[in-house]
């Protein structure tokens, strides 16, 4: 969604505005505004594009201001065009960002249209700078008139505002999206995420929901959503500014894709040594929660759903029962929950809407319990379930998502390991799947070390217009989550079918101008998917394969890459780092742009 921040200092806070603004830039990125205070007044910039057009804009006005808010946005309410530009201001004395939707927000413009206020956007955002205009010409405590506000919004919201007779104060306040406090000396920050402001602090106060804080330079106060004052704990993240840099890759895609070694090493770091899962590492809490387990129910959204149907596949194959669903549509069903199921939610983030909202209605309807698989530890998501258990991925800025997808699949597995030892795992088979997950690092860098040979296929790939994607077994959400790379960054139709569902219905898409991709382990259903290509090639289709080097393939013009010593457990793992590779070849050689792809968001925290 957005990207919030904002600072109050004794110097000059624009090029930290901007500055940060970048560094969320995957956040929304279709325009893009900053709010200042300093004499004489509010001082105002706003520009349709990128961050950068901004920081023109900014450099040519020489704007200054010592407290200020920013914003970089994704479109929701309105078309991209400068007046739906945040900030959003009111009789030039409050300027206002927004992170959410506001669901009143029609009832709420027609009262204060009544009241006289002219609006100019067609947001939703520009209701709460005219709500706050008129409650603060009643009040002259700006915290408590944001709180007032805030009461009167129906929906989801991340607010900071800034008004011109509070000079020295930046007021903040969530319920439904993210919002941090960064704590400074003799200055404060706030962002909708740690890493606009970890080149300015590593102390932060992570709102919880209906939360409000006023920042001023000496200090941070916080209340509750009833005005009672509130203590929130300071953590110190363990996070650097270069964390979140490209370094030498051209894309930050890129360099995520590169990192998935490393962070995959980390996740399984402290969780399994000598053969042996550690159950212990993921708490106490967890293994008393999953004694109880009969049965468990996913929930997620685009790529994390792709982890969670992997995991389907090998939850009951471990004895399992598991049903996997989309979050969006969890919540408009009826749900008959079986006896002890666990409520397991996926999310890199821990700020997604929907699954956000699934979990809430989770709670209404008989789970055994709940657990999230999450990246970031102090998130929504987190704090509200049960237990937790944390990817270690490190930030992922890249908006089409690569390592966060493959460190989900291994907290999966270590999950399905926890389970399948209650259902009788022994302690040589379970020595057999953690050493293929120790083994994952080092087939990842072979496969990593075949991506210019992948560049190459690419290049007989980038000129076509559709694409399919077929599998098997648990290469089929393998073939979903390669289709899902493909279309977010480069922009070519593609879809993803069970091979074996080739001949009902997408066969007749089939001809030469229509490449399929696939997969091919060397697995038990190896023939089948063999057989389901060659239909693919009577028919004139172009293949794309990526197989074991043990795999003998009968068929005539066709491009294939080898893969060596991939184990079968792991190997849905293994198989998604080529078509990640070939997604952004495709996408290099198209001229998308990878990291921020058209109308694409990054952590989608509106439903």
């Amino acid at each position: 969604m957005c990207g919030i921040v904002g600072a109050i200092a004794p110097q000059n806070i624009v090029p930290f505005l901007l500055d940060g603004l970048q560094r969320l830039e995957y956040r929304g990125y279709d325009s893009a505004g900053i709010a200042v205070q300093d004499a004489p007044g509010l001082q105002r910039l706003r520009a349709v594009g990128k961050v950068m057009v901004l920081q023109a804009m900014a450099e040519q006005s020489g704007v200054q201001g010592r407290s200020g808010i920013a914003h970089t946005r994704w479109a929701t309410h309105g078309v991209p065009a400068e007046r739906n530009a945040h900030p959003h201001m009111s009789s030039d004395q409050v300027a206002v960002v927004h992170n959410g939707i506001i669901e009143n927000h029609a009832e709420l413009r027609t009262m204060l249209e009544s009241q006289g206020y002219v609006f100019d956007s067609e947001t939703d955002t520009e209701v709460i700078a005219h709500l706050l205009d008129a409650l603060l010409a009643q009040s002259d405590d700006l915290l408590e008139v944001v709180r007032q506000a805030c009461q009167r919004l129906v929906g989801a919201y991340a607010l900071a505002v800034i008004s011109l007779r509070h000079p020295g104060h930046l007021v903040v306040a969530r319920l439904g999206s993210p919002l941090v406090v960064g704590m400074g000396e003799g200055q404060n920050y706030m962002a909708s995420d740690v890493s606009a402001l970890l080149p300015v602090t590593r102390q932060f106060i992570f709102l919880e929901e209906g939360d409000l804080a006023d920042l001023t330079c000496a200090d941070v106060r916080v209340i509750d959503q009833n005005g009672a004052p509130v203590q929130r704990l300071i953590r110190k993240s363990e996070l650097s500014a270069s964390t979140v840099e490209k370094g030498p890759y051209q894309h930050y895609m890129l360099k995520e894709i590169f990192e998935q070694p490393a962070v995959i090493a980390e996740t399984l770091e402290g969780r399994v040594h000598d053969g042996r899962f550690l159950e212990n590492s993921f708490g106490h809490a967890a293994s008393g929660l999953l004694d109880q387990v009969k049965a468990v129910h996913i929930i997620a959204c685009g790529t994390s759903f792709h982890a969670g149907l992997v995991a389907k596949y090998w939850l009951e194959e471990a004895g399992v029962p598991c049903q996997v669903e989309v979050a969006s549509e969890y919540r408009y069903r009826k749900v008959v929950v079986s006896p002890n199921t666990l409520f397991v939610t996926i999310s890199q983030s821990g700020e997604t809407a929907d699954t956000l909202a699934a979990l809430q209605a989770a709670k209404q309807a008989g789970y055994l319990g709940s657990l999230a698989i999450c990246n970031v530890a102090e998130s929504s998501l987190v704090r509200e379930s049960d237990v937790a258990l944390m990817t270690r991925a490190g930030p992922e800025i890249g908006v089409a998502s690569t390592k966060a997808f493959t460190t989900q699949l291994v907290v999966l597995r270590l999950l399905t390991i926890a389970l399948a030892r209650r259902q009788g795992l022994t302690g040589e088979q379970e020595s057999l799947l953690v050493d293929e997950l120790q083994a994952l690092p080092r087939q990842i860098e072979v496969v990593l070390g075949l991506s210019d040979q992948i560049a190459l296929m690419a290049n007989n790939f980038a000129h076509l217009n559709n694409a399919l994607f077929l599998g098997r077994g648990a290469f089929y959400p393998v073939a979903l989550e390669g289709a899902l790379k493909l279309k977010e960054i480069s922009y070519i139709h593609a879809e993803a079918y069970p091979a074996g569902e080739l001949k009902h219905g997408p066969l007749a898409l089939v001809d030469e101008n229509m490449p399929v991709v696939c997969a091919l382990p060397d697995d038990p259903l190896l023939s089948k998917v063999l057989s389901n290509l060659q239909e693919v090639r009577t028919r004139g289709g172009e293949l794309f394969l990526f197989s074991d080097h043990r795999v003998q393939i009968n068929l005539d013009k066709y491009q294939n890459l080898t893969l060596s010593d991939i184990y079968p457990g792991t190997a849905p793992i293994v198989y998604t780092i080529p078509l990640q590779l070939l997604a952004y070849h495709v996408a290099l050689l198209k001229g998308t742009d990878v990291d921020q792809p058209r109308n694409l968001a990054k952590s989608v925290t509106v439903e």
